[in-house]
């Protein structure tokens, strides 16, 4: 047996970094032997002959060494051979041919091969530890998780777990008006474990649908126990969010669920995502009727749908418009993002007023036919339907540049103008 002094030093440290490493025992001797091993095959070139015992229960370790017997002046590996004098003074029984086992010092291997057993169980412990990093935050990933700022950078943060484990906020996936200082604990959402060559490194994100998502599902217990299902998610991290929610209890009303009374349920969302508004409707499979409260407030008239392009034309009266458009065409962005169609929204124009239309092709000597053609290929063949047509949705369907849809709304405005003032006159 080794010298015990010296195992159950040797030991207690092994304890220690199983410890501060959160290695479980059976993995911790298994390591201890490997190491073991490895060493004794860098100084002998093989460990084939070496039997490494390690007792946890008794906090020590042996090494056992094989060797064949052989006569005093024919030993030529000592390695692997002993002579029989040497032998005869373990046990005077044994003869030439017979195996001898024998109990090694690790320690008289020498400083330089306790201190290479040392770097080997250290190099292989950190290999351990960033695999067991990896597996727990792989099935971490879309779970939140809460971390200390430690490192602010211009394109990322550092945060520390309660484990001290790293892990990195990207600015890009930070709310725009998040902002921290060191020490202040972070609450995000894991979206990745990158582990290029063993190395995992945790990306967080708070600009995620998921965070929206697990949030909810914090703060409403329905949907924590299934009652409320959260359907389909769109944000614009720090500006605004739709949220669809269906239930198949009639007895709740998944919307006020969500909200909670006074809106007690969702205001600490809306806090923690920097004052971010939140809509949340009744999600429905009725193309139509989603659409229709995706794009709430607004109150729309009617919808033309084409399923094959899932796009979606959708009209209103004139005071709806700019409630469905949204301040900076954020209502219109998120309802297409949550609908998954693209939509349009146009002034519903009176028929009394249809009458007194004019198609675009009577336009010809003042709008180039290139431009008439473009226009009228988006569905808007009149004057009219082209006034009443949002200027932003004329430009991208249409393909035009600015200039040229203000030249073709300056015309039709004109026209229209005119016809006002040549009635004016002949009633006077």
């Amino acid at each position: 047996m080794a010298r015990k002094e010296e195992t159950i030093s040797l030991l207690d440290t092994f304890q220690e970094f199983k410890e501060s490493k959160n290695i479980d025992r059976t993995t911790m001797i298994s390591v201890l032997e490997e190491s073991f091993r490895k060493v004794l095959v860098n100084m002998f070139g093989t460990d084939e002959n070496y039997s490494v015992i390690v007792n946890p229960d008794r906090g020590d370790f042996e090494i056992q060494r094989r060797r064949t017997v052989v006569a005093d002046n024919d030993v030529k590996d000592s390695n692997f051979e002993i002579s029989l004098s040497e032998a005869q003074q373990i046990d005077d029984s044994f003869e030439i041919g017979e195996d001898v086992s024998e109990i090694v010092n690790f320690a008289e291997f020498g400083r330089r091969a306790i201190l290479n057993l040392r770097q080997t169980l250290a190099s292989k412990i950190l290999e351990l530890e960033k695999d067991s990093l990896f597996h727990k935050y792989n099935e971490k990933v879309g779970t939140i998780v809460s971390g200390e700022v430690y490192q602010i950078w211009k394109k990322e943060m550092l945060l520390l777990d309660d484990e001290g484990n790293e892990l990195i906020l990207p600015k890009t996936e930070q709310i725009p008006s998040d902002f921290y200082r060191k020490g202040d604990h972070v609450r995000a959402v894991v979206a990745r474990v990158d582990n290029q060559n063993n190395n995992p490194k945790i990306i967080l994100s708070r600009t995620s649908p998921m965070f929206l998502q697990r949030l909810f599902e914090l703060e409403v217990p329905e949907i924590n126990d299934g009652l409320i299902t959260i359907k389909r998610i769109a944000r614009i991290p720090g500006e605004r969010a739709k949220i669809a929610v269906e239930t198949y209890d009639e007895r709740i009303d998944p919307v006020g669920a969500c909200v909670g009374v006074k809106g007690s349920r969702i205001h600490g969302i809306v806090r923690e995502l920097r004052n971010e508004n939140i809509d949340v409707i009744n999600y429905t499979s009725n193309t139509e009727l989603f659409i229709k409260r995706a794009l709430s407030p607004a109150k729309v008239f009617t919808i033309y749908i084409d399923e094959e392009k899932k796009s979606a034309d959708v009209y209103l009266k004139p005071e709806e418009v700019s409630l469905a458009i949204g301040k900076n065409g954020l209502n219109i962005k998120l309802a297409s993002m949550l609908t998954e169609y693209t939509i349009d929204v146009y002034r519903e124009i009176e028929e009394s007023t249809q009458e007194d239309d004019i198609y675009l092709d009577e336009f010809s000597d003042e709008i180039d036919e290139w431009i008439i053609t473009a226009i009228k290929k988006i569905g808007l063949d009149t004057a009219k339907a082209v006034l009443n047509a949002p200027r932003e949705a004329i430009i991208e369907k249409a393909d035009l540049e600015e200039d040229t849809v203000d030249h073709v709304l300056s015309v039709l405005r004109a026209e229209f103008e005119e016809e006002k003032t040549a009635e004016s006159e002949i009633q006077n």
